[in-house]
């Protein structure tokens, strides 16, 4: 390894996604730059009561694959078969040949908003239902929010730094960004990052619901999530999962990996403001993109496109484009931004690893996914939101946001890589 923090550049060389889209890596891309929705009213239960009854569901999954016995799916809950899939797809894509390489030196970080709120719910149907005797004794490990993390490293023998990081929808940026720093620090050669999502159950749906944070626009459940957007009313919850193989580029090359892109910077902020709402103007999502750019020694200047946070909030989507001018400038109004939520729905602990995935296919492919359902211009959010259609563009640095209730803020920022 490099000597120093300084000397450490860290690159992206694999990606893997579960999405209402596709589970996928390609599938999932062309769906996206298409403009297709993977938004539609709920099959997972009976929504009829619910204010919002659609979401971004991931159908026709079959978690098999990735894990090494059927055993061990009946043992997990949905969101760690999500980010179980995501990682071994993210190996696969990678090409790393873990039996020849040093798991010492490789680590997880696979975090979660939720975390198993399918077994909560069903286990606490068998308690009020048949007394705690019948509880499942895999409840405990179904449910917390460090199992996907712990399980990939387990079946893959990964004996580097591993945790989960849990902010609610800036988890998969702050899985992704502390990757970056382990690597940066010396703590890891290779890190599998991002974040796994599955609340689709009537208690997520209906808190959510209870929070007057969802879109009600049920008769049109594709066009209902519409970020930047002046009829926006509120987000559509999506699931699934996104995870991205970290290396230190020295490690990368000497494996002779495909590269992506490279990480810079990484910026982690509070609002501390309020529960769910962002501070006043998008001060501390702000302070967040300055901070990341200043990790990754960029100016403002540098930067081609920015994958908004922009969940369809009316508070939301204004408050991030007033940081974003905040921190831009008079080259705000040259930027692409986009918000691939109107095509997913909103992943929550999930998103940021999902739209990192997006990023880096930006990079490669020279191409930006479009904010789709745009149709009627907001004044208080008057920036380039790549509206319905993805445009052909050199993309030589982004950023990457993510927001939480509870005020977290977090900020990756990415560039083509240059040997």
């Amino acid at each position: 390894m490099a000597s120093n923090w300084q000397d450490r550049r860290v690159v992206v060389t694999g990606l893997g996604v579960v999405t209402p889209l596709g589970h996928d890596l390609e599938d999932f891309w062309q769906r996206l730059i298409a403009g297709e929705s993977g938004i539609d009213l709920i099959t997972a239960f009976d929504a009829a009561a619910y204010d919002s009854r659609m979401a971004g569901e991931v159908r026709n999954f079959d978690p098999a694959p990735a894990f090494p016995h059927p055993k061990d799916v009946r043992r997990t809950d949905r969101y760690s078969q999500f980010g179980i899939y995501a990682g071994w797809q993210a190996l696969r894509d990678s090409g790393a040949d873990l039996p020849r390489l040093n798991c010492d030196e490789i680590g997880v970080i696979i975090g979660s908003g939720i975390g198993g709120l399918e077994t909560t719910t069903n286990q606490v149907k068998v308690l009020l239902e048949r007394g705690p005797g019948r509880l499942s004794p895999f409840m405990i490990p179904m449910l917390i929010s460090n199992m996907a993390s712990g399980l990939f490293s387990m079946y893959h023998n990964l004996r580097g730094p591993n945790f989960a990081t849990c902010s609610a929808c800036a988890t998969a940026n702050h899985a992704i960004g502390e990757a970056w720093r382990a690597i940066k620090m010396g703590e890891a050669v290779m890190m599998f990052a991002g974040g796994s999502e599955a609340a689709i159950v009537p208690i997520g749906i209906g808190g959510f619901c209870a929070m007057k944070a969802m879109s009600r626009r049920n008769d049109d459940p594709k066009r209902a999530s519409r970020p930047f957007d002046r009829d926006r009313d509120g987000f559509v919850m999506g699931e699934g999962a996104g995870v991205l193989c970290l290396e230190e580029l020295a490690h990368a090359k000497r494996r002779g990996a495909r590269i992506y892109c490279e990480i810079v910077g990484y910026g982690n902020t509070a609002d501390a403001y309020h529960l769910t709402a962002p501070a006043p103007n998008g001060e501390g999502a702000a302070r967040c993109m300055k901070a990341a750019l200043r990790a990754g020694g960029l100016h403002p200047n540098d930067i081609s496109y920015i994958n908004a946070h922009g969940t369809s909030t009316p508070q939301g989507d204004v408050s991030e484009s007033c940081a974003i001018k905040t921190v831009f400038g008079d080259h705000a109004r040259k930027l692409a931004i986009s918000s691939t939520k109107g095509a997913t729905g909103h992943m929550l602990g999930a998103a940021g690893a999902v739209e990192m995935t997006v990023c880096a296919l930006a990079i490669q492919r020279g191409i930006v996914p479009p904010t789709i359902n745009y149709t009627a211009p907001d004044p208080e959010c008057d920036l380039d939101y790549v509206p319905n259609t993805a445009r052909e563009m050199p993309v030589n640095a982004i950023v990457n946001n993510s927001f939480g209730f509870g005020g977290h803020n977090s900020t990756i920022v990415a560039r083509k890589f240059n040997g």
